[in-house]
């Protein structure tokens, strides 16, 4: 739903102060609102004018038991789009969670973000994780804890530590285990995950033919690591519930029933914006999914300066506090992103 109307700049500001009104209160504004409370600086006569102009273009709504008017999902994402678009936005607040100075693993940056993001906005905080294939292999062990028991350690640029244990029908030589640790720290380290070259280090023809069958059985070790489904972080439904108006509470069983099939809403929020290092706001009926259709999201990316690794995001009700949330979000992606641009250099 894209929203093409040109508004004048005494109807731009009468739709931001009544979205804004709006916000706070879950009340229809009219324009007596508009002027004594608010102080809008023009007659009476000329804002009911202007409202009625507004309610024309599909910016505002009329319900039928009020003299005031609410917006609409054109008019809210209008409004979203004055804040994207500011030529000089105001400074990101700083987020209250300095991950830098944590030198925490990823797993505990992530977790804490969403924790700080939902308890600041009420609103449902939502954290990507880096998926796995865009991570490089940092180190790997190679240990025989059993005469037929081996276990492969891989750790990863993303500070993810995994273990895998390989069952063998004989014993395991301790010298071949040993070699390749050795082997794989040598050739795979810097890789990264899911590429050619990493499995061709496993069929190196220059290995014999011994070598070769070991490091065989350990591939799943990396192969299958790829495969394993991209992390996403939640927080906050309770204080999101607490927040909302009875006839509110569809719509956000819908979002819940989803959040419960983490694959879905990845999907969701995989849907890349056309400026990645840029806000950006989705109202409504822009969310491409029938059970998301009554919310809005707002969201950030994060990662390095070349690409990014995951999405920061909160979803809440059309009437929301858009300028709060795209501050939180823009905040918590610059910290995450200091933050895994430290664990991907340093590691």
């Amino acid at each position: 739903m894209l929203v093409s109307v040109q508004l004048t700049l005494r109807q731009q500001e009468i739709l931001r102060r009544l979205v804004e009104e709006y916000v706070a209160t879950g009340q229809p504004v009219g324009s007596k609102t508009l002027v004594d409370k608010i102080g809008l600086i023009a007659a009476p006569s000329t804002v009911r004018a202007e409202l009625a102009e507004l309610e024309a273009l599909g910016l505002l709504t009329h319900p039928h038991t009020s003299a005031g008017r609410v917006p609409t999902e054109s008019g809210y994402r209008l409004y979203a789009d004055g804040l994207l678009l500011r030529p000089e936005p105001q400074p990101a607040a700083d987020f209250p969670l300095d991950l830098h100075t944590q030198r925490t693993e990823i797993e505990d940056a992530l977790q804490s973000t969403t924790e700080m993001l939902s308890h600041g906005t009420r609103l449902l905080a939502l954290v990507s994780a880096p998926p796995l294939h865009a991570t490089t292999i940092v180190r790997v062990e190679v240990l025989r804890l059993q005469p037929d028991l081996v276990m492969v350690v891989v750790i990863t640029s993303a500070g993810g530590v995994t273990k895998r244990n390989f069952h063998f029908e004989q014993e395991v030589d301790p010298g071949l285990a040993q070699w390749a640790g050795e082997y794989l720290n040598e050739t795979v380290a810097g890789l990264q995950l899911g590429t050619a070259l990493l499995r061709r280090r496993f069929e190196d023809p220059g290995l014999s033919v011994r070598e070769r069958t070991f490091l065989a059985v350990l591939r799943p070790a990396f192969t299958e690591l790829v495969s394993a489904e991209q992390r996403l972080y939640v927080g906050g439904a309770a204080d999101l519930l607490g927040e909302l108006r009875s006839e509110e509470l569809a719509a956000y069983r819908n979002l819940f029933e989803l959040v419960e099939k983490r694959a879905a809403l990845l999907d969701v929020l995989g849907e890349s914006p056309l400026e990645p290092r840029r806000p950006y706001v989705r109202v409504g009926q822009e969310l491409d999914h029938p059970a998301l259709r009554e919310i809005a999201l707002v969201g950030a990316c994060y990662g390095l300066v070349h690409r990014a690794l995951g999405s920061v995001s909160l979803v809440g009700p059309v009437r929301m506090d858009y300028e709060k949330a795209l501050g939180a979000v823009r905040s918590a992606a610059s910290e995450l992103s200091r933050f895994v641009e430290s664990i991907y250099i340093d590691r």
